[in-house]
């Protein structure tokens, strides 16, 4: 952004015209005086040259003071600041990845990798916020504390996979692993969203003492419950036949899903396809947004220094010129 902090001396420009209209109308009316060089006793100048030295130097002069002029006017460049207030949040996503996310009814793939790749959208989409992940099978870790760093956050995610721990639904401990990552965050918002297609079956904390926990903190809770009901086909190993698929009962614990929900003043959802999975996490994070207050001003820079040193130069081309190449000679 460019402005004229002092534009009453674009005033002298104009002042500039009345001498140029008496210059043309002195020359219009005087004898002719030639410019000739210090060289003219070898080679004369040409017609052309002759009425080029002629104005030349003034033209100089009328530009050099055009020059000073508009440094007088202090020309200056504006850039924008931002101040950013941010009430940023704070998100512990809990995963789960005991084996029965192997199973295959989000076809074409299972119910993991699904997972795995709505929560990168759900990472991709927030803009100011500190995201973590918590996994969970027989027992819950961090795989990743809380950051801003999206980017290192989707690479781990990445590397989530079946057998990181042994197998089992440790839902409880997933929820308190979460709750002790975020005891110590002062963001005015602390968010847990918790993924799973079990029942909770390990763990020394069982969910609805981990939800009262959460609750206490002032943390609120969004369960999400992945799988179609009744019977799905899970993936097995055969010493025998190789890889196979089986039919098996698919249970999740809703009540238990709900009422941890319901506790911490969360929601909890129920997601049976990928398109499904999908738009809960839209709906999470529409729910969940940053306020962001954003105080704008802009700051100037002077730039007279480059009109005035090209006017400094002009004149010193005009003095140079003036007493050696274009020299008048009666």
């Amino acid at each position: 952004m460019m402005r004229i902090a002092e534009p009453v001396w674009l005033w002298g420009l104009l002042l500039l015209a009345p001498a140029i209209a008496i210059y043309l109308w002195r020359e219009k009316h005087r004898q002719p005086v030639f410019a000739v060089s210090s060289l003219s006793r070898f080679l004369p100048p040409s017609n052309g040259l002759r009425v080029y030295a002629r104005h030349l130097l003034f033209v100089l002069q009328m530009l050099t003071l055009s020059l000073w002029v508009v440094a007088m006017a202090r020309p200056q460049a504006g850039s924008h600041e931002r101040r950013i207030d941010i009430n940023a949040l704070d998100i512990i996503l809990c995963l789960d990845i005991s084996g029965s996310m192997q199973a295959v009814d989000f076809q074409p793939h299972n119910r993991l990798f699904v997972a795995k790749q709505v929560l990168q959208e759900f990472i991709e989409g927030r803009k100011e916020d500190r995201l973590g992940l918590v996994c969970f099978a027989r027992d819950a870790y961090t795989e990743c504390p809380l950051t801003f760093d999206y980017d290192i956050l989707i690479e781990f995610l990445d590397q989530v996979n079946f057998g990181d721990i042994p197998d089992g639904t440790a839902i409880g401990m997933a929820l308190a692993g979460a709750a002790n990552r975020l005891r110590e965050s002062e963001a005015k918002t602390r968010i847990i969203i918790l993924l799973t297609d079990g029942v909770n079956n390990r763990g020394q904390i069982d969910p609805i003492t981990a939800a009262q926990l959460c609750s206490t903190l002032g943390i609120k809770v969004y369960t999400v419950g992945v799988g179609k009901k009744g019977i799905v086909k899970y993936p097995v190993n055969d010493p025998v036949f190789g890889r196979r698929f089986v039919n098996r009962q698919s249970e999740i614990d809703e009540a238990t899903l709900s009422q941890i929900a319901h506790i911490t003043s969360g929601r909890f959802y129920r997601a049976t396809n990928a398109k499904a999975l999908s738009e809960i996490y839209d709906e999470i994070s529409k729910l969940e947004t940053t306020p962001i207050e954003v105080e704008q001003s802009i700051r100037y820079k002077d730039l007279y220094h480059w009109p005035l040193a090209l006017g400094l130069f002009l004149i010193i081309a005009d003095i140079t010129l003036g007493a050696t190449w274009l020299r008048r000679h009666p």
